[in-house]
This record gives C-alpha cells, sequence and structure tokens, in this order.
C-alpha cells in the first residue's frame, strides 16, 4: 500500500512555493524509456539561455538570499551547476530517478532535491530555513555544506517530533540519497513563486511524475503543490 506523506512548509517567505512528488515501486537501474532522447534535445539548446528561463534563473538565488546565506560560486543552486555542466557539453547520469531529477530541474531551471523514502525513515518532512551550526555530509569523500540561513528539507523523527535536514536545493545529504536498494523516492522542486505560478508548477509536477512512472513496471505516483504556511499529504 502507497506511504502517506506529509509535508510542512514553514520556509518564512511568501514566494516559497514546493512542488512535491512521490514515486514508489522504482527500480533505480531501469532508464525511463525517450529519456536519453529528451536529454539530447535539452542538452543541444542550454548553451544560451532563453529570457524567461535567465529570468527565472535569478529568481530562484533570489528565493535562496535568506540572512546569511548568498547563493554564489559553490553555494549557487543546483539548476546552475546542471547548466554550467550542459554548456560545457556533459550531463552527469546517476540512475533512473535521479536523471529524471536532473532533467526537469535543467528543462525547467529550478532546482530538484531527491531523496529515498526508506533511508529518510519518516513519513513526515518539513522545509524551513537552516538554523546556525546546521550541517551535513553531501558527498562520500566526507564534505559539509553549511545550512545556516538555507532553505532546507528536513526529516521528522516520528516519536520526538525533532527534525533533521536532509536536503536543501543546492546540495542533498549523503544519508538519504539512492543507491541500488532505492525503490521509493520523493522529489521537491523548488520555486520562486515571482516567476512560477502555481499552474505552472502543477505542470511541471504532472510531467515529474509521469517520467518517474517509466523507472519500473508498476511505479505508483502523487503529487501535489505546496504553497507558504501550508501542509499537504502526499
Amino acid at each position: 500500500m502507497p506511504m502517506q506523506i506529509h509535508v510542512e512548509n514553514q520556509i518564512p517567505r511568501s514566494d516559497a512555493l514546493l512542488g512535491l512528488i512521490r514515486a514508489e515501486g522504482v527500480h533505480v537501474a531501469t532508464e525511463p524509456e525517450g529519456l536519453a532522447e529528451a536529454l539530447q534535445q535539452l542538452l543541444a539548446g542550454r548553451q544560451q539561455l532563453p529570457p524567461e528561463l535567465e529570468a527565472r534563473r535569478q529568481a530562484v538565488r533570489d528565493l535562496l538570499r535568506n540572512g546569511r546565506y548568498k547563493p554564489t560560486g559553490r553555494a549557487k543552486p543546483a539548476s546552475e551547476y546542471l547548466l554550467r555542466e550542459a554548456q560545457a557539453g556533459g550531463f552527469p547520469r546517476i540512475n533512473g530517478p535521479v536523471d529524471v531529477a536532473n532533467y526537469i530541474s535543467l528543462l525547467h531551471m529550478l532546482p530538484v532535491s531527491l531523496w529515498d523514502l526508506d533511508r529518510a525513515a519518516s513519513t513526515r518532512f518539513r522545509f524551513r530555513l537552516g538554523r546556525a551550526g546546521e550541517a551535513y555530509v553531501f558527498n562520500t569523500a566526507g564534505q559539509q555544506i553549511d545550512l545556516t540561513d538555507l532553505i532546507v528539507g528536513c526529516r521528522v523523527d516520528p516519536d520526538s517530533g525533532a527534525d533533521e535536514p536532509i536536503v536543501n536545493p543546492v546540495k542533498d545529504s549523503l544519508a538519504t540519497k539512492t543507491d541500488a536498494t532505492t525503490t521509493r523516492v520523493m522529489a521537491c522542486v523548488y520555486a520562486p513563486a515571482a516567476a512560477v505560478s502555481v499552474e505552472a508548477l502543477e505542470a511541471i509536477c504532472r510531467d515529474f511524475a509521469d517520467w518517474l512512472a517509466r523507472c519500473g513496471d508498476r511505479v505508483e505516483t502523487a503529487w501535489a503543490v505546496l504553497p507558504p504556511e501550508q501542509t499537504v499529504t502526499v
């Protein structure tokens, strides 16, 4: 039976929209039919951003400017990292669900997080700003990212209610990344309301879910858009 995932948007901004997608029954080794061709076509057209996506890129940076956090250099949104790779003639290929997430991110110039629901070990998640001193390891080399004032997604402990950051629009935590055993994933699309309408984000989530549904023979998907100061079940 599919999980019921409860997500809270506690980001203290009126323009922070979250697109949430759940997929269960995925096979990470399965490449979705048609993705390779879609990626090839997308990469060919990303040498220069059209004005609409350039404006969106700037709006995403504005969304991440909170407190002392400045989205520049290594702290820039993950969607800009993908753009740089695409313009350099490359693109990271990891596994089916991650490749879908990266495709959606580059296509719409919006940062995307993807995590393993079983490794997160919770059905409750909360998005907020990182607190002073919070950090997590994001790669196998043991490197950490400082989360102070950065938008973060947290797993909520089912017993205590305490939360722990596991994802953000720049680098997701190593602890909940997908691996060869992954069958259930959750994704978040971070969208600034100044550049992405609720209706547009709904269409992005629907497309994202459709691609994830191709990562296996019997994949169950669901999606929702989460406005500020609200809670949704996906």
